[in-house]
């Protein structure tokens, strides 16, 4: 199988590089309410890093759940943070307030208690959910 760099933008049949494509899948399959680093993105899928996950997500993230995907310092996303600000109430994510230095005063994400280590939550009827930590993810 030929790989494709995630320099090469959308080819002239619509698709995707193929590590783009990785990468928005586990973005799909973070469930509402909880979130992944991109870290944790790049080490689930045993390629690239937080940079590479970025960029996809900055490139071709658009239709998938963005906001699911953070730093791992909980920050919001900056230019974005009313749109994903209305998701994560939306959604139930766990948020922390801002401190007074903070610029704007914008929340964050609690990474303590909304980020998702990839399994499977046997308490919920749905399946999703996750653990109280990303476990080996960072």
């Amino acid at each position: 199988m030929v790989r494709m760099s995630m320099e090469e933008p959308v080819g002239e049949t619509g698709e995707l590089p193929e590590y783009a494509e990785r990468v928005l899948d586990v973005a799909d399959g973070i469930p509402p309410g909880r979130v992944m680093t991109y870290g944790d993105v790049a080490e689930w899928l045993g390629e690239g890093g937080p940079r590479q996950v970025g960029r996809v997500m900055a490139l071709y993230g658009g239709a998938a759940p963005w906001w699911r995907v953070v730093r791992a310092d909980g920050t919001i996303l900056p230019g974005h943070e009313l749109r994903a600000l209305g998701h994560y109430r939306e959604e139930g994510t766990p948020l922390r307030a801002a401190g007074p230095s903070a610029e704007g005063h914008v929340p964050r994400v609690d990474m303590r208690r909304a980020r998702w280590d990839g399994t499977p939550d046997p308490g919920r009827a749905d399946g999703a959910g996750g653990g109280g930590g990303a476990g080996t993810h960072t």
